[in-house]
């Protein structure tokens, strides 16, 4: 038996001509590969969102903050550095946790900068990143008194 609808070779005028529509590839442009972040780029997003917080004087323990400002005064040394500095990230393919040493103003409340720090670290590395914060483990490692100076290294050179 045969069918009763046919299309005709040649529509006819009043009817839109439909192109061939060819599907390539699978899903949404979005799902066709993967994306990797490292552990450093959420590092580097951690501290710049640590250190906007009032009350964060610096990152890092003592000793590493010294090394760093050696290395900042060395051409070539590394100056980048100084942003991970007091961070550490451990990421994984949708989920990250972070270690944070920070430390206080004197006068501050530790608890309140602490949770301070904590909201805007996962708030700005989920929003960049889309990566779950799962943990965000601060240290305070020191208190900077009004009458303490930076630690500065002196410069050996004259």
């Amino acid at each position: 038996m045969a069918d009763a609808t046919t299309t005709p070779a040649n529509p006819a005028p009043d009817e839109p001509r439909r192109a061939s529509v060819t599907k390539r590839g699978g899903g949404a442009p979005a799902s066709r590969g993967r994306t990797t972040i490292a552990d450093g780029v959420v590092e580097k997003i951690a501290g710049l969102a640590a250190r906007d917080v009032v009350g964060v004087h610096a990152m890092g323990s003592g000793l590493s903050r010294t090394f760093g400002a050696v290395r900042d005064r060395v051409p070539g040394g590394g100056g980048g550095k100084a942003v991970t500095r007091g961070v550490k990230a451990e990421v994984g393919e949708v989920q990250t946790a972070l270690d944070l040493e920070i430390v206080i103003d004197y006068g501050v409340s530790i608890a309140d900068v602490a949770g301070e720090v904590r909201e805007n670290v996962i708030a700005a590395v989920e929003r960049m990143t889309g990566l779950e914060v799962v943990e965000v483990n601060i240290a305070v490692s020191d208190v900077k008194l009004p009458d303490e100076e930076d630690e500065e290294p002196e410069s050996r050179l004259q």
